[in-house]
């Protein structure tokens, strides 16, 4: 379908149906694991559920199957992210459900967010077959899975969805997309070909830095309750405390987001122009030669291939990206500098947040900072930024 607005109505009232005639307005915190049964006809046998609706059933039996919270999100979810949407423990959960319902014969992944390629090490482990892992431009053949991040961890670079779609439907393999670094309004990987999308709903979905969590969304209902089957005998359900918070966070999605897009954009435009400043001039304030590069969507430009990111992303830029400081020391000491951006891992929270990458990716440049822009005033960000960098001599080398 074509790109629409995200709807605040669908995240205030998108799970409506499955309140059942309720009367509280906030949802209250569903922490049992059981639910009360109703007397059976003499004669009957166990318990049923092939004729239960999953999505939303009228009651719950046990809250490995569904509870009443977890379902009001995922119909939320659903509607969102135009599929079908199913949630599990954390994002890693989701990402080993995902390797576990496609059964690939060799994944392509290449860079990006180095717990997924951990989730893939594991999950082959755990394979009967050899599943061999590839580079995503390498030639794919039938019973591969394309795995593609979009826009990319740390950097926040976009990849052409239609592209590797394309590529992988040609053997007749599928597409899963890690769309966490953009979620809803800002891009929607099915209008591209994707199969099949993945969020880490810690990040964006959750929002406050207060709940782990993972979402999977699919086409069909048939794929849904493919899922689901899985979900229930591998134990990766989302807790009932962890689906209250994310149900709560959902709702303000519509503000969060765009805020967190906007402000991001503006400070990654910002600190390029400080990247791009000579050796002993400076811009706003800031002396140029400490930061040597930024990443992010918005300043990619249209590709050789002819891929324009701003196609893919009409609803906005993502709102976390990386920077590459000339000195690793500047690099180690940077995030500690800072006033209002939190120094500390994990993103897409109401608050700034910054890392020294390596700390978490030990394969990572000792030289990288992520930053994960919040919904703070911009002015005070960049204010902070400056004061920060300001200690610094581009002598320092």
């Amino acid at each position: 379908m074509p790109w629409t607005k995200l709807s605040g109505t669908d995240l205030i009232h998108g799970d409506r149906e499955a309140v059942h005639g309720a009367a509280e307005v906030a949802p209250s915190i569903s922490v049992s694991t059981t639910f009360r049964a109703t007397p059976i006809e003499p004669g009957a046998g166990p318990i049923d559920l092939s004729n239960v609706d999953l999505r939303n059933p009228e009651k719950h039996v046990y809250s490995r199957y569904t509870q009443p919270v977890s379902t009001r999100a995922e119909l939320i979810l659903s509607k969102i992210n135009h599929g079908n949407a199913i949630t599990y423990a954390s994002g890693l959960a989701a990402v080993y459900a995902a390797l576990v319902h496609y059964q690939p014969k060799r994944v392509a992944m290449t860079d990006g967010y180095h717990g997924c390629h951990a989730s893939l090490e594991t999950y082959r482990k755990a394979s009967a077959n050899v599943v061999e892992a590839i580079d995503i431009d390498d030639e794919f053949k039938p019973g591969d899975l394309c795995w593609l991040e979009t826009p990319m961890n740390p950097t926040g670079e976009a990849r052409d969805i239609q592209y590797y779609a394309d590529k992988i439907h040609a053997v007749g393999g599928k597409l899963v997309v890690d769309a966490t670094f953009g979620p809803p309004p800002l891009q929607y990987p099915f209008d591209f070909g994707a199969d099949c999308i993945l969020h880490a709903a810690t990040k964006y979905f959750g929002g406050h830095s207060d709940l782990l969590g993972g979402v999977l969304v699919v086409k069909t209902s048939e794929e849904w309750h493919e899922l689901w089957h899985d979900r229930t005998f591998l134990g990766s359900m989302m807790g009932s405390f962890e689906a209250w918070l994310l149900l709560r966070s959902l709702k303000t999605l519509h503000l969060r987001v765009p805020r967190q897009s906007e402000s991001g954009t503006v400070l990654a435009q910002w600190l390029n122009t400080i990247a791009n400043t000579p050796v002993g001039q400076t811009h706003d304030g800031v002396p140029g030669g400490i930061i040597k590069q930024v990443w992010h969507s918005s300043l990619q430009g249209i590709s050789k291939r002819g891929f324009d990111p701003a196609k893919q992303m009409p609803g906005g830029w993502n709102a976390t990206f990386a920077i590459l400081m000339r000195n690793p020391e500047h690099a180690r000491t940077f995030p500690f500098q800072l006033k209002y951006f939190v120094p500390a891992t994990s993103l897409g929270g109401v608050e700034s947040l910054i890392e020294h990458h390596m700390q978490t990716d030990a394969g990572a440049d000792p030289r990288i900072i992520r930053i994960s822009v919040g919904v703070e005033d911009i002015e005070d960000l960049k204010d902070d930024i400056r004061s920060a960098l300001s200690k610094y001599s581009a002598t320092e080398q």
